[in-house]
């Protein structure tokens, strides 16, 4: 298990953009597939206060969020190149 765990839905692009950026900083995650049918989607919404997805869950800094963009800017501001070395070091 790692600390990194992406709710997401097969075939959606958004997920895909989040999965492009965990695959280009070279970070572990978990995937978690939800249900088509956002009803069917309550682990999400107990995890993240909504249906929707791609949600990332990061255990590393406590934070859970959603929306692709942010996730993206968020793994990219944490752990990539831009990151200071505290953010680096905290992830080994």
């Amino acid at each position: 298990m790692t600390d990194l765990t992406l709710y997401r839905l097969e075939g959606c692009p958004w997920c895909e953009l989040v999965v492009d950026e965990l695959e280009d900083l070279d970070l572990a995650f978990d995937s978690i597939w939800v249900e088509g049918l956002h009803s069917k989607r309550n682990e999400v919404k107990r995890v993240s206060g909504q249906r929707a997805v791609p949600v990332l869950v990061d255990e590393t800094y406590g934070v859970t969020m959603a929306e692709s963009a942010n996730i993206v800017e968020y793994l990219h501001t944490t752990y990539g190149e831009a990151a200071g070395p505290e953010e680096v070091e905290a992830t080994l």
